[in-house]
């Protein structure tokens, strides 16, 4: 039983460690700084295009692949 705690607070002070090194790490060039600004947008457009009012409320376009 000892051991199965020991193991697991190891766990957890490894975890925290990534977690807070992590936290710390920025982007320091331009060209990560695009990436990032591209993803955080596309990620934003996919939210809002995927939604479930979106995906279950909306009458089928020309692009649903499904045919009656």
């Amino acid at each position: 039983m000892i051991v199965f705690f020991g193991l697991l607070l190891t766990l957890v002070v490894f975890l925290s460690v990534v977690v807070v090194r992590r936290g710390r790490s920025r982007t320091e060039n331009a060209d990560g700084l695009l990436i990032e600004q591209q993803r955080r947008i596309y990620a934003q457009t996919a939210r809002t295009s995927f939604n479930s009012l979106a995906v279950h409320n909306s009458p089928p376009t020309m692009s649903d692949q499904y045919e009656h």
